[in-house]
């Protein structure tokens, strides 16, 4: 997403409002179910070292070891109001390194028009649920 936001249709019918987003490469069920997706209990949060709208999360994902997430959500969340927060986590992501601390994983957001909303089950479930 661009800094100048979602385009807009230039004149005519329309003018103003956004242009529909593009579609999204169709994906088989095969593709999709490669995805481990899991319910994630975020147990400690902190602003990151070294990035201003970067947090770090650590999330218990039913594994017996937390895992720590690098999430680009601090501009919509605040550290301290996430602890006990379920959440849904790309759980078979490969680490990356986030301006100098590795995310074991990804937690899922939507946005739109800069606000950033956590994806989240609409009850308390398991750490570790499968997310199908």
């Amino acid at each position: 997403m661009s800094e100048a936001g979602p385009p807009v249709h230039p004149i005519g019918e329309g003018a103003g409002k956004p242009a529909p987003a593009p579609q999204p490469a169709a994906i088989s069920i095969e593709e999709f179910q490669r995805l481990a997706l899991r319910i994630g209990v975020v147990t400690a949060a902190e602003d990151h070292p070294n990035a201003d709208r970067l947090l770090v999360l650590t999330v218990d994902i039913g594994e017996g070891a937390p895992r720590r997430l690098v999430a680009g959500i601090k501009g919509s969340y605040q550290a301290a109001d996430l602890i006990g927060k379920h959440v849904v986590v790309v759980a078979n992501m490969k680490p990356a390194t986030l301006r100098g601390v590795e995310s074991q994983g990804m937690v899922l957001a939507a946005s739109d028009s800069g606000a950033i909303v956590l994806v989240a089950p609409e009850r308390p479930i398991r750490a570790g649920s499968t997310v199908k």
